[in-house]
């Protein structure tokens, strides 16, 4: 698969490195992870063959499939049942779909160590454009009426906004931020483009210090986008202008 030994090397020093409160050691995993295989367990069945299954594990509730991040660990774990090799964001993809995540290494002293969905989720959506959990999620704490009209002129001129709603965030990497839930007409190429025009008009209008990003609000797997879903209201939007008309305001 064209996979090199320092790849692997690469993902054992990082996951060497993870313990309870290192997030810094665990997001350094996670990219090592992003050009790297693992070896997946196959509970029944032969790679590729259609009644082939994942092992599984349950850990707190949270279902995850065990994997080995060398052919050398897969030996010392003693597995003498089959096997498949599979990039880390190939797998990825198919597992946080269906909420399930990876828990590496399960053999080793410790018991290994666990990437829940959500951190899957990231590999393949970028490590850069979804924050690091666990997220504090809440009512935005700035207070700034004219630019707050700015952000709300821009998004609704693009006519391609339904519903835009908002948050703070604070994840555990990185700067805290304003978060835009988007509800758009459709998700066709123009009408993404056009969004992230405006966004990109508001971030360079923003206040000094202030990190702006988005994510859609319907997505089904975004812990921002599910609390927003059930927190807050509309603050903009095409949806607001024809719930309005109805009700002849």
């Amino acid at each position: 698969m064209g996979f090199g030994e320092d790849v692997v090397n690469q993902v054992e020093q990082a996951l060497s490195q993870v313990a309870p409160g290192r997030y810094d050691a665990y997001e350094r995993l996670l990219q090592a992870l992003i050009g790297a295989p693992v070896w997946m367990l196959l509970w029944q069945g032969q790679p590729g063959s259609p009644d082939a299954q994942y092992g599984n594990m349950d850990v707190a509730g949270w279902r995850y499939a065990p994997a080995f991040t060398s052919e050398e660990q897969l030996r010392l774990s003693g597995w003498d049942r089959s096997f498949e090799i599979c990039p880390v964001p190939e797998i990825a993809s198919s597992l946080y779909t269906d909420r399930w995540g990876l828990w590496l290494n399960p053999h080793a002293q410790g018991g290994g160590v666990g990437v829940p969905y959500l951190d899957l989720r990231r590999i393949v959506g970028g490590l850069d454009r979804l924050m690091a959990g666990p997220l504090e999620v809440g009512e935005p704490t700035l207070w700034d009426p004219a630019f707050y009209s700015l952000l709300g002129g821009q998004l609704f001129q693009t006519q391609v906004v339904r519903a835009a709603h908002r948050a703070w965030v604070r994840p555990t990497v990185g700067p805290e931020r304003l978060v835009i839930g988007l509800r758009l007409t459709d998700n066709q190429p123009a009408t993404m483009q056009r969004m992230r025009d405006a966004m990109a008009r508001a971030s360079a209008a923003a206040p000094p210090g202030l990190t702006l990003s988005s994510v859609a609000l319907d997505d089904p797997f975004d812990p921002i986008a599910a609390w927003m879903r059930e927190h807050t209201r509309p603050f903009i939007g095409i949806d607001m202008l024809d719930e309005a008309a109805r009700h002849g305001r």
